[in-house]
This record gives structure tokens, C-alpha cells and sequence, in this order.
């Protein structure tokens, strides 16, 4: 009996360091709770989200590199997705997440005339370190008017004026969620974001990173503590007929495990 309950419990440990290596202590708990939502009775609509972290300067590429590059989109998608319409006639739209540091006017110009003809839209990227809010603020907003007024990208706010956006972090480390404080240093970006014009974020899923949050596979609305990092960790999960509510809606994308292949035939792997 005592050498059941002993391989018990190295087995437990065992499993509970392999969860901690990587990561999915943080999340894997909501993974399991989640059901399946039952939808009867009416049509299931699935939407499929394209976020490209579009970065052609991507292992600091040449300028040669970098244009072919995003000709090579500008051409071949263009060619893809001109042979697709949906019930409203539109192609497939891809969302190119574009980093602010990374600003090259040519690029972009090919990026908006492709978008302008109708196939997709130019979003935010950022990689920062160690930041401050005045910088911050003086970047996304620089950036922003950038996008609007060369090159003809993000919508105007109605009530505002201000061009609205859609945002990935780099490194996925929004909200200042690395232990270590890198690759951010702003506790209260959920909220610098909202006031710059940010309506959603699409960084997650950012497994097996520490910067996951524990919240996977639903929409949610996340209020900022000023105080505190990683305040999007969980949040007002958005519903149909609900209303808005924190300071931005954190759009994710499917994360899973995968049984069918695993690591040494036993470690399902994480997708």
C-alpha cells in the first residue's frame, strides 16, 4: 500500500513539474472547465480571423529581401483570394498587424493599395521595452496618423475623430505580463490603449510563455488595475445582447491540446 501511494505520488509530482516547465499551470485548469457551448435549433456561424504579425524586416532582412517579401504578398494573395467571394461578394480578408518600430513608408503604400482594392486591413503591432507613457502614447498616436492620413488605413472614430485600431503586442508580453518586467514596462497599458483608440487586442494565445493568461478559447472584456500587471488575466466574458464593459476586449485565438501528436508518444502537444 505505501508503495502505491509513493508512485502516486511521484507520478503527481512528475506531471505537476512537466505542467510547470511549460507554463500550462497558468491555464490549464480553464481548459479543462470549458464546455462546449449547445447551440440548437439555428445556424452555427464560424468566422475565421486572420492576425498576421507582419514584420518584413523579420531576422533583420536586407532591403532587397524586404520588398520582395512584401511584393511577394502584395501579388500572390491578391491572386488567392481574388478567386473567393463570400455571400457579400467580398474576398477573404487578411489583417496585417504592422510594427510601429519597423516604419517603412513603401512598404506600407503596397500593404494600403492592396487593402484599398479590398483585401484586408492594416492593424498595430508593437515591440517595446522598458517603456514609459508619455512615449508610449507618443508612438501609437504618431503611429496612428501615420496609417490615416499617408496611407489611407484605420477608421475614424465617429464620435471622437480619432482613428480606431486593433492591436497585437509583441513578444505577447501586453500589460506588462513577464515576470521579469521585459519587452513592456506598463502596468497600465489595458488603459493607454483604450484612450488611443484600441478596441480589441488579438495577442493570445501565447502559450507555452509565462504572458498566457489563464483565461483560453472565449472573448473577453478585461479592466486594467494600474497597479498590477496582467490585469487582462481574466475577465467579463462577451455575450451576445451583453454590454461593453473594462477597458479592452481581449480577442484570442484556439489554444488545445493536441493527443495526436506527443512527445514521447505521451505528452500531447500544445496547439
Amino acid at each position: 500500500m505505501i508503495w502505491i501511494l509513493a508512485c502516486a505520488l511521484l507520478a503527481a509530482l512528475a506531471l505537476w513539474l512537466m505542467l510547470r516547465a511549460r507554463n500550462m499551470h497558468i491555464w490549464i485548469g480553464s481548459y479543462l472547465r470549458r464546455r462546449v457551448p449547445k447551440v440548437e435549433g439555428r445556424p452555427v456561424h464560424v468566422m475565421f480571423c486572420f492576425v498576421d504579425h507582419f514584420e518584413p524586416m523579420w531576422k533583420q532582412a536586407d532591403l532587397e529581401t524586404q520588398r520582395a517579401r512584401v511584393d511577394r504578398w502584395c501579388r500572390d494573395y491578391r491572386e488567392l483570394a481574388g478567386r473567393h467571394r463570400d455571400a457579400d461578394g467580398r474576398p477573404p480578408q487578411h489583417s496585417f498587424f504592422y510594427p510601429e518600430e519597423e516604419y517603412a513608408p513603401e512598404h506600407l503604400d503596397k500593404l494600403a493599395e492592396l487593402c484599398a482594392d479590398g483585401f484586408g486591413e492594416i492593424e498595430i503591432h508593437l515591440h517595446h521595452d522598458n517603456d514609459t507613457e508619455a512615449n508610449f502614447r507618443r508612438c501609437i498616436s504618431g503611429f496612428c496618423t501615420t496609417l490615416h492620413e499617408r496611407h489611407g488605413a484605420l477608421p475614424l472614430d465617429p464620435a471622437t475623430g480619432v482613428p480606431t485600431f486593433a492591436f497585437i503586442h509583441g513578444n505577447w508580453c501586453l500589460d506588462n505580463s513577464r515576470a521579469d518586467g521585459r519587452w513592456c514596462g506598463l502596468d497600465n497599458e489595458l488603459i493607454l490603449l483604450r484612450e488611443l483608440g484600441c478596441y480589441a487586442d488579438f495577442t493570445l494565445p501565447s502559450a507555452p510563455s509565462e504572458t498566457q493568461t489563464s483565461t483560453v478559447n472565449r472573448i473577453w472584456y478585461a479592466e486594467d488595475d494600474p497597479l498590477r500587471s496582467k490585469s487582462h488575466d481574466k475577465g467579463v466574458t462577451v455575450r451576445v445582447g451583453g454590454s461593453p464593459s473594462g477597458d479592452l476586449m481581449i480577442i484570442p485565438g484556439p489554444l488545445a491540446l493536441n493527443w495526436k501528436k506527443r512527445k514521447f508518444g505521451l505528452i500531447p502537444r500544445i496547439e
